[in-house]
């Protein structure tokens, strides 16, 4: 069995390449962009037609001429798909959305609405009972994908080098970075928003598809270019843009989703400095963020807490977790850190079952009352700063603020906080050090740098990360138990969800984590459709991200080198080599 998967595996990627070499060029250009702009035209039209004669399938598919639900993403991705094949018809002004070639880029987008409407279809029958259930547009829409699908397939490769991009005025650069932070936080939040999880799922398939096709494209790469140049901008647009989110809700649910989201990316982070940076396999982590927790609930005023009449204020609080969780990194770090690889990482999660053990007995009859066992401690009660209580709504404007959105604005500072030490330590000779722990400890302390001082400071400066978003989680949820705080469960925050999301995301960079955790957050609120299937579809979701995307969704440069070095040679273009390389540096 060992030996005959792989061989199949072989034989099939085989047949597949054959085949797609043999479609590529079959057809002259002209006739495949013509076939591909006719199968995008009648994927818009499709979506105006009824899919199902029943309203049991959510979205209510049944109307004709206003479509609605999963037709939604059938219709951007006929767009996305229409307006990417005008650009490769040289139409004015659509030049920038190829600067590298059409040809992969019309191919994702084409399989984009295939994979989107097809998967409406399947869940479809498969919810309602059989293919019985679909109607003559649902037909129409299926086979509507396939023209697009074999015209971009039919196109020969047009992959060139990038060319650059002219000089723009600030002015200018300025408008592009708010469009792309707009989009940001409109994908963002219909994303959150999707009220149930086939939508949500078709949202997936066309984020994933579209962001291939745009990086294949050599447009992500421009706008990165932008970003970076631009980088005190880029980061007050992402600031702003975030700012807005919860004046966008009026649900509590949606704004309080976005809370746990930036505690969890947060953490995440925070785990980055340790893992991405550092290369420290700890799979104990969320044990810090337990800490902070329960430093916060303990002093600050619950009726539940041996302490009760200990009411520090939030500053004070926050410092304090921080602080407690760097002491538990560094009793923990100093007799470990000298381990290394499999031997660390079995120690780590000794710690987190070891924190989990003992806060569930400290409940005053396995052992001194303090934690109050599996019951933890609750009516912890909400933040006040100079007299603004974040438990009440406020009003600004004609929007009202409710007691997530506060927090949600204080979360966002603190991630800002935490962005801020991670971007200056990372930069910092502290943080060449720890990439030069990551690449080879032995090099490094060859080099003259302090393997375990260096590698105590990575870890204690995480856990004080973690423990300050802690401090805020024990805010929000009203209460602190023993329970999220394991090696892995059913849902986040646990430590592989943390240590998934970093390397899902991409160690060592910034936005990788939290785009990962949010990500790996929003999975299991949203895809509850799939019921016992749950971890399976997460699984294979997983499975074919690490095998398709080993660097993670957001790259760091260094490590997308090391797992594409053997890409370099066979690009056959010199300068291609040469780019890639300069990039990784």
């Amino acid at each position: 069995m060992t030996i005959t998967v792989p061989i199949i595996t072989a034989r099939v990627r085989k047949q597949v390449g054959e085949l797609l070499e043999t479609l590529e060029g079959s057809i002259p250009t002209a006739t495949a962009r013509a076939i591909t702009a006719a199968g995008a035209v009648l994927t818009i039209v499709s979506v105006f037609l009824s899919w199902t004669w029943t309203s049991d399938f959510p979205g209510d598919l049944t109307v004709v001429g206003y479509p609605a639900g999963l037709q939604l993403l059938t219709l951007t991705a006929g767009l996305l798909l229409l307006l990417q094949t005008l650009a490769a018809y040289g139409l004015r002004g659509l030049g920038w959305l190829a600067p590298t070639g059409h040809t992969q880029p019309l191919r994702w987008l084409a399989v984009s609405a295939f994979a989107v409407t097809w998967f409406t279809l399947g869940a479809i029958s498969y919810e309602l009972g059989g293919l019985a259930n679909l109607t003559v547009g649902g037909w129409i829409a299926g086979i509507a994908v396939l023209p697009a699908l074999y015209g971009t397939l039919a196109l020969p490769a047009d992959r060139h080098p990038a060319t650059k991009p002219a000089a723009t005025a600030l002015w200018q650069d300025l408008i592009v970075i708010a469009a792309i932070a707009a989009a940001g936080l409109g994908i963002f939040t219909y994303g959150i928003e999707t009220p149930y999880g086939e939508l949500f799922a078709g949202f997936l398939i066309v984020i994933a598809f579209s962001a291939a096709a745009y990086l294949k494209s050599g447009l992500f790469e421009r706008a990165s270019a932008l970003l970076t140049r631009r980088r005190p901008y880029a980061m007050s647009a992402a600031f702003i843009a975030a700012a807005l989110f919860p004046l966008t809700q009026s649900n509590d649910q949606f704004a309080n989703l976005g809370v746990n989201i930036l505690i969890f990316a947060t953490v995440a982070l925070g785990l980055n400095i340790v893992v991405g940076l550092t290369g420290l396999l700890d799979l104990g982590y969320v044990a810090f963020l337990g800490v902070g927790a329960y430093t916060a609930a303990l002093i600050s005023g619950s009726q539940f807490s041996p302490y009760r009449d200990a009411h520090v204020p939030f500053l004070a609080a926050a410092l304090i977790g921080a602080a407690v969780s760097v002491v538990f990194g560094v009793l923990i770090g100093a007799p470990t850190l000298r381990l290394r690889g499999d031997y660390l990482a079995i120690v780590t999660i000794g710690f987190g079952e070891i924190f989990h053990i003992v806060v569930n007995n400290l409940d005053g009859a396995s052992g001194p009352k303090v934690t109050n066992g599996p019951d933890g401690i609750a009516q912890i009660p909400d933040i006040s700063f100079f007299g603004l209580n974040l438990g009440d709504a406020h009003q600004i404007g004609s929007f009202t603020i409710g007691r997530f959105a506060n927090y949600f604005f204080l979360m966002l500072i603190v991630t800002l906080i935490v962005v801020a030490v991670f971007s200056r330590a990372s930069n910092s000779r502290i943080g060449r050090a720890w990439i030069a722990i990551r690449e080879d400890e032995t090099a490094a302390e060859a080099m003259g740098i302090n393997g375990f001082r260096t590698k105590l400071t990575a870890f204690a400066l995480g856990a004080a990360l973690a423990g300050l978003a802690g401090t805020v989680s024990a805010h929000v949820t009203y209460n602190v138990v023993p329970t999220p705080y394991v090696f892995a469960g059913s849902t986040a925050p646990n430590s592989a969800f943390l240590l998934a999301a970093v390397v899902l995301g991409g160690m060592g960079t910034v936005s990788g984590p939290l785009l990962g955790a949010s990500l790996l957050y929003l999975l299991p609120e949203k895809l509850t459709f799939l019921k016992n299937y749950q971890l399976l579809a997460f699984g294979v979701a997983l499975i074919l991200l690490m095998r398709f995307r080993p660097e993670g969704i957001v790259a760091n440069r260094r490590r997308q080198l090391e797992f594409h070095e053997a890409d370099i040679p066979a690009q056959g273009d010199s300068a291609d080599a040469t780019n890639l390389s300069k990039a990784g540096a």
